[in-house]
């Protein structure tokens, strides 16, 4: 049976041209890899999760002063059933935090970019949760190192073009399930709008992710694994070589069902003014551009954001 490998990224170092390869050809079959030996200490991402869950405990007036109306919920809190994936009747079962990145209010941008809101009732929540921010910005910049080798480009040609990327850290609380009638998913099926999506500490069952054949495949991971999937902005730029998967969050059953779930996906995107057209060295006689209009990457950021509800 098919499943996603999970590879060392230390490996990198150590054995590149055999970690590239078996790295690029887990994207192109799966979209979706696991990334193991990152580094991460496990005490900073269980520090960040208490302090995430501590926020969602919160009374939910509370929580509501922390939403940013007329944002899209780029920064701030979004209340439970607001986001529904592209297509869906029915908003998905969750609600969510967005961490951005900090930059001088100065920046060119600045504007489309706006500074985090921090929850005073949490101790510790800025630090632990801009920590775990920064240290996926730097895990997802070495994955594409070794993406952009896999596909024939410079190992650092990405690097000008997410130092001062629009990605989110979005903590989620997917709360218990307590009726047996319901229509809606923990999270429809979608694929991701960005570069790279990392996701730390996805032990809990639910997450799936559609194979060529059409079959749903669990992903759960071990250790201190991460999973790394492909988004809809890096499958564009590289033609489809890197597909961005469909993939969902089911409800479990029985007593799980009873349980909360939370995740914290970190969105890696590229700075707001990078153009998304097609690289050359994608394009062959067997996978001729399918995308011959350009878009900025905010600009393709905010089609999306109308699609899911967000905005």
């Amino acid at each position: 049976m098919k499943h996603v490998p999970t590879l060392d990224i230390r490996r990198y170092d150590s054995d590149r041209d055999a970690f590239v390869a078996e790295l690029g050809a887990a994207y192109r079959e799966f979209g979706f890899c696991c990334i193991s030996g990152h580094g991460i200490p496990k005490t900073d991402i269980d520090s960040a999760y208490q302090v995430f869950q501590a926020f969602f405990a919160l009374p939910d007036e509370v929580k509501r002063k922390y939403h940013q109306p007329g944002m899209g919920g780029a920064r701030g809190y979004t209340a439970f059933g607001v986001e529904t994936a592209k297509d869906s009747k029915f908003a998905d079962l969750k609600e969510f935090w967005h961490i951005g990145r900090e930059i001088p209010r100065d920046s060119k941008y600045a504007e489309v970019m706006p500074p985090n809101v921090w929850p005073t009732e949490v101790d510790g929540f800025q630090e632990h949760g801009y920590g775990l921010y920064e240290a996926l910005d730097a895990l997802g910049t070495r994955v594409l190192r070794a993406l952009a080798l896999h596909i024939g480009l410079a190992e650092d040609f990405f690097a000008d073009k997410t130092n001062f990327g629009n990605s989110i850290l979005r903590p989620i609380h997917y709360p218990p399930i307590t009726t047996t009638d319901i229509p809606n998913v923990r999270a429809g099926a979608h694929e991701d709008i960005n570069f790279i999506t990392l996701l730390v500490g996805a032990s809990a069952a639910g997450l799936e992710v559609l194979t060529r054949e059409g079959r749903w495949l669990p992903i759960t991971t071990e250790g201190d694994a991460i999973v790394v999937n492909i988004g809809d902005m890096l499958q564009r730029l590289t033609n489809h070589v890197y597909p961005s998967t469909t993939h969902r969050v089911t409800n479990p059953q029985g007593e799980m069902a009873r349980q909360p779930r939370y995740s914290v996906p970190f969105f890696l995107h590229p700075n707001p003014d990078v153009v998304l057209d097609v690289l050359p060295s994608c394009v062959s006689a067997g996978n001729p551009s399918r995308y011959p209009t350009s878009i900025t990457s905010h600009e393709y950021l905010l089609e999306r954001l109308r699609e899911i509800k967000l905005i």
